[in-house]
């Protein structure tokens, strides 16, 4: 078996996000995520044509849209430590919340938030 077929620490399966605004995506996922830069790739004309940031055991890639490649909205689910404090965060760096926070049926606490880039984040935290 090849153990070599993907790098060190990235995980098998990661999100690729086109988006309105990668800096700026990047700059909310630092902020509210503690997500650490891995790779940025910039295009001439100053956008990203390619960038990777890792949050906690998961890597995101994402791009600013572009002619051919124009953004779309997307929904990315994210296990937090602690889903007050990021749904906090996340509404104070400029998200929008589209939903609150709530316990129902299952173990965790859960709510959403949209960033300025078109991406929804569907964070939750298991409490039971």
């Amino acid at each position: 078996m090849n153990e070599t077929h993907k790098p060190a620490g990235y995980n098998s399966v990661s999100p690729y996000l086109i988006v309105d605004g990668a800096a700026r995506t990047i700059e909310f996922l630092t902020g509210v995520f503690g997500a650490v830069e891995l790779r940025r790739i910039p295009t001439p004309n100053g956008k990203i044509m390619h960038a990777e940031v890792k949050i906690d055991d998961s890597v995101i890639m994402l791009t600013d849209g572009a002619e051919n490649w124009p953004p779309i909205e997307s929904n990315v689910h994210i296990y937090v430590r602690d889903v007050d404090e990021t749904y906090r965060r996340a509404l104070a760096a400029g998200a929008t919340s589209v939903q609150e926070l709530v316990k129902r049926g299952d173990e965790n606490k859960r709510g959403g938030v949209k960033d300025a880039g078109g991406t929804t984040w569907w964070i939750a935290t298991k409490v039971e």
